[in-house]
């Protein structure tokens, strides 16, 4: 027979193994109730030795059907991977003395912000900033520089600002179920379009 270390998770998948209820276990083992429901709820709890001899005999004498269920009720959980926040990269394109926005539709709502793109696990901000800028106006750009990323103050999310360089293509509003218009906004007209107290400090500095 196996050597089972015995804790209370281990017990517990025994008592789940044999499919018995606190009652049964408790009964089966020669022990009280909440000695039972003190390992559902402390599974790190290691039993006395006489407690372990218990269960070892409860296991010895299961059939091979129980056993089987006890190896893989008994197997470690497999470790939690780390919930992962949202990030969109925004690129904000400048063409000479102009930068490109795009009117997003809201709910009952028209907004002005720069082209953005959701990023995957996985994937580059930047290459995510060129390739949904395209989609979105059939811009085509480059990324020069990484202006930074913080927590966005109106969705939450972690945004990363990309500053990227106009190289070919007409503006035109390639995703009319989001967006209402596409436009080439001169930069000292852009608070016109988004206050400035709602754009990135980095931004306004890399288009002075």
């Amino acid at each position: 027979m196996d050597v089972i270390e015995w804790n209370g998770r281990t017990a517990c998948a025994l008592q789940a193994a044999l499919r018995a209820t606190n009652e049964d276990f408790a009964s089966r083992l020669g022990v009280a109730v909440r000695t039972v429901a003190g390992w559902h709820q402390r599974p790190d709890t290691v039993p006395r030795a006489e407690m372990q001899e218990a269960l070892d005999t409860v296991y010895e004498r299961a059939p091979a059907s129980v056993l089987r269920r006890f190896s893989i009720l008994s197997r470690p959980a497999p470790p939690a991977v780390p919930a992962q926040a949202l990030r969109v990269a925004i690129a904000v394109v400048v063409r000479d003395r102009e930068v490109l926005l795009v009117c997003r539709r809201g709910d009952d709502s028209l907004s002005w912000q720069f082209p953005a793109g959701m990023v995957k696990p996985g994937a580059s901000p930047a290459v995510v900033a060129v390739e949904e800028t395209h989609a979105e106006t059939g811009v085509r750009c480059a990324v020069r520089k990484h202006l930074g990323s913080r927590i966005h103050p109106v969705t939450g999310v972690v945004a990363e600002y990309q500053l990227a360089e106009y190289l070919m293509g007409e503006a035109v509003n390639r995703d009319d179920r989001e967006n209402d218009a596409v436009a080439w906004v001169p930069i000292d007209q852009l608070p016109k379009f988004i206050p400035t107290e709602k754009i990135y400090p980095p931004i306004l500095e890399a288009l002075a």
